[in-house]
């Protein structure tokens, strides 16, 4: 069960004759995440396959003569990647974390930023939090949120929040978590700044991060590590090592 709020209503958009459900239902296929099989995600088999199919079936554009190499070279600008259709590392590691120490979130409100395909979302409503809201910028994500937390049958708020702008998720939450948002500069600060508030404000934050580029490993407290499986063609690797973190005090 899935409770829409606030923001925009993404399973109700439409281009053309499609849905954001339709087309992440007809873009993807259900499976088990590999290193949390508790859980079911819809999931791409190709990223870049799906990226293009993005482009042109839901956003309406033409995708550029070169592919993927021109929009790498900056000859052409694309939508962002589709990370709502594939497990990331850290979200599995955080989402392995959350359910194997349910006590960090059991009875709380939890807050689960730029979540992506509400795979750390589902894990928290999943170990007994109160309740659990899910945010993110793309219309497609918050779809893909509300088809994973109805496929899981779980509970899950869904709100379009961007990181950048300092949104959040309505009501104070008691946990926040984050994981795999510190790819870029902007977004990496934007989101600790974030996240800091919500400590000063009473919240226990937790984040998951492969160590990205702008990770600020300084600013944070090692609390486990795994070695996750990922998807190769996104990460040319075929496991990365993803450290679960809390603020440091």
């Amino acid at each position: 069960m899935v409770s829409g709020g606030g923001g925009t209503g993404a399973g109700g958009r439409r281009l053309g004759a499609v849905t954001a459900e339709e087309f992440v239902l007809a873009a993807t296929e259900p499976g088990a995440v590999p290193f949390v099989p508790e859980i079911t995600l819809r999931m791409a088999a190709d990223p870049f396959g799906l990226w293009e199919r993005t482009e042109v079936e839901w956003a309406g554009r033409e995708w550029p003569a070169g592919g993927i190499a021109d929009i790498a070279s900056g000859r052409a600008t694309a939508l962002p990647p589709p990370f709502w259709a594939f497990p990331w590392a850290g979200g599995q590691g955080l989402a392995r974390y959350v359910l194997d120490n349910p006590g960090t979130v059991a009875g709380r409100a939890v807050l689960d930023m730029a979540s992506g395909s509400g795979l750390v979302a589902i894990a928290a409503a999943k170990a007994g939090a109160a309740r659990v809201t899910a945010t993110d910028i793309d219309p497609l994500a918050l779809s893909a949120v509300r088809v994973n937390a109805a496929a899981n049958h779980v509970a899950v708020t869904v709100r379009s929040r961007d990181v950048r702008a300092g949104g959040g998720g309505g009501e104070a939450p008691e946990v926040v978590l984050v994981a795999d948002a510190f790819y870029e500069r902007d977004l990496a600060e934007q989101t600790l700044a974030l996240l800091r508030r919500a400590e000063d404000g009473g919240a226990r934050v937790m984040l998951a991060d492969p160590g990205r580029a702008f990770l600020p490993t300084s600013e944070l407290t090692a609390i486990a590590e795994y070695e996750i499986p990922v998807v190769a063609a996104l990460e040319n690797a075929d496991s990365k090592r993803v450290t679960v973190y809390g603020l440091r005090c």
